[in-house]
Order: structure tokens, then sequence, then C-alpha cells
């Protein structure tokens, strides 16, 4: 790409050039906008919601994109969205019901409000019930609600589950995010040591580092973690620093799947991972359980800076 001779390159004129190209990328080639939600404060702060999966691929603040979606996503309405933050629900990880981390991830959700009364946020709901689909794997009746804030600085997701039916459930939810970085080599997480964690592949541990950095293939669900971690060196320009709250989402996941993994990957960029790594709050280390009625409630927010 050339730049006319009259700009004057910067480090804020450069992470507004990756975070458009990035957006132009995904946006502009590979999404039907119909499918498409976009939460918007101004041009330099917004959040685009796919209606597969109410997954969110992209979160700009201040001109900068937050999140990383693969150059090899597929946007079929089929398969799951590689990036972004899909949503986990009924099951984390494999299983013996249906697809590996459930079905909410590749079902279509509708939007159940949008509020953009307020100068300061604009939020967005979106919803999934049962189905005659979801009946046959998992014979139960819920209202899933998927609330969006957007505000400056930062972003605001809640996951909000109920039991419509007559009969107790248990469950397992997570929020799948996948963080943008300039090098994840660079990127530290703060706010797991002392955590029990199990490593996917087996074996377990104590995380003893006060800040955790990632330089091979990680796949780890850190049990009751801190209700904060701060990643620094994130963002499109590997300059952000994120602070990451949760609420009654206990467990954190850490994943960068390398090169060899990656490469094994139909929707991974081979050249991707190093400009990404999962940090994911969720409820997973053990299974929620709501009584008919009940209803379930986490929330995650993120402030960059």
């Amino acid at each position: 790409m050339l730049f006319p001779p009259c700009l004057v390159w910067s480090p804020l004129l450069a992470a507004i050039l990756i975070a458009f190209c990035l957006k132009r990328e995904h946006f502009e080639g590979d999404m039907d906008p119909s499918d498409t939600v976009v939460v918007k404060l101004d041009d330099a702060n917004t959040v685009t919601v796919h209606l597969y999966g109410a997954t969110v691929v992209s979160w700009i603040c201040d001109g900068e994109e937050m999140l990383f979606v693969s150059t090899k996503a597929v946007f079929d309405n089929k398969k799951a969205i590689r990036g972004g933050i899909p949503l986990v629900f009924p099951n984390f990880g494999p299983w013996s019901l249906g697809p590996q981390h459930g079905f909410a991830r590749i079902s279509r959700f509708s939007v159940r409000e949008q509020d953009t009364s307020s100068p300061n946020s604009a939020r967005c709901v979106f919803a999934l019930t049962h189905s005659a689909k979801t009946l046959e794997m998992w014979p139960h009746k819920f209202d899933f609600l998927f609330h969006v804030t957007l505000s400056k600085k930062s972003l605001e997701l809640k996951i909000e589950v109920k039991n419509t039916g007559e009969e107790a459930f248990d469950f397992t939810t997570l929020l799948h995010t996948y963080f943008r970085t300039e090098d994840v080599r660079k990127l530290s997480v703060q706010g797991l040591k002392d955590s029990l964690y199990e490593e996917r592949e087996g074996g377990e541990g104590v995380a003893t580092e006060d800040r955790l950095t990632v330089s091979q293939f990680i796949d780890r669900t850190y049990k009751n973690t801190a209700n904060e971690h701060v990643l620094v060196g994130a963002g499109a320009s590997g300059r952000r620093t994120i602070t990451m709250g949760k609420n009654n989402l206990p467990d954190t996941v850490v994943w960068n799947p390398w090169q060899a993994k990656a490469a094994a990957m139909s929707d991974f960029g081979d050249e991707d991972y190093p400009n990404m790594l999962c940090v994911e709050a969720g409820y997973v280390s053990k299974r929620a359980s709501l009584a008919p009625g009940e209803q379930f409630t986490g929330s995650c927010v993120m402030v960059s800076d």
C-alpha cells in the first residue's frame, strides 16, 4: 500500500490503517451485511456482531481493532466463525450429544432489543431459544440472551440463561474471546497466578507466573481465577492494555494453536497465530445447574487503555 507524501507516518496512523485493513478484509468481501448488526457510538468506536452464533467479529476502540478474526474465517452460516467472540453453550469442549462447544455458536440468533438513546453507550440484546433442532440434541427448553454494551473505551458482554422448561438442566458456557495483538510473544496476561490449571492434552499444575507469556502451543483451563485479568501488548498495534473484569465466570481458558496446529485447521491462516491469543472467561470447570424458572447470569467487561 502506498501513502501520499503529505501524510506523516505515526504509530496512531499505523494503528488506524491496520484496523481499517482488517475490517475491510473480512467485512467487504466475505460477509453479507444482512447477517450483521453494528453497534456504534461513532466512526472510531463500533462493535460488529454476526447473527450466526451472535459472534462478535469486531470491536474497534478509538480506531483500533481489539479482536482477531482469522484470514481464512468462513462466514457461510454453516461453520463456526474462527475468531472474534464465539459463544459456547451448553457445553464446553467435546460433547457426546452434539458438536464441540455446543450449538450456540452455530445457531442463528435474533435481535431482542436495541438501545442507542444514551450518548455515552449503545446496547443490543441477542436471543436464542430452544428449537426442534436443539431439542433433538439436548432435550431442554431455555432462553439464552447475550447483551452487548459498547461505551467509550469499554465493551461489556453479559450472558443470561433461563430454564423455561419443566425439568432441571446443567450446562457450561464461555466467551471464547480471540484478542488481537501485533506479536503474541510480546503480550502478557496478569491475574492467573496461584490458579490450578488443566492442560487440554493432559497434565495439570499451579500457575506461578505474575505475567503469563506465550511462545508455544497452549491450551489451558485455569480454575477459579481472579476476577480481573490485565493484557499488556494487545490490540492491532500491540500497544494497548486491556483490563478484563469477570462476574460469575470463574474460569479462564488460554489458547493459541501455534504453527503446527494452525496449519492443520482449514479456517485458520498458517501465519495468523502470532497475531492472537484467546483469553476466555467462562463457567467450565464445573457445570452450572438451573431448576425450572431459574436464571444464570455471567458477565465480562473489557476496558482498553
